[in-house]
């Protein structure tokens, strides 16, 4: 029982390091003109989009002067669930 729990907790947390790179590559392919309609933007987006969303709507003083700080507050609190779920 205690090896299921560990090995559960390992896949979340691979789980939320993936996703906090997605949210990294995102974040510095929006500084850049790339095409929209490629694929990888486009799965990109889809990942993330929602995301940024609800953060914008929820937290709308992220978007500072034209900065979009959303990605950062999505890894700061992905990191925090991290480290919750390690310390279990």
């Amino acid at each position: 029982m205690e090896t299921l729990l560990f090995a559960i907790i390992q896949l979340i947390h691979s789980l939320i390091n993936i996703y906090i790179w997605v949210v990294i590559i995102a974040s510095v392919l929006s500084l850049v003109q790339v095409d929209p309609r490629n694929p990888i933007v486009e799965v990109l987006n889809r990942l993330t989009q929602p995301v940024f969303s609800f953060v914008r709507q929820k937290m709308p003083f992220v978007v500072f002067s034209g900065i979009d700080l959303s990605p950062l507050v999505i890894i700061l609190g992905l990191q925090f669930i991290d480290t919750l779920l390690l310390g279990v």
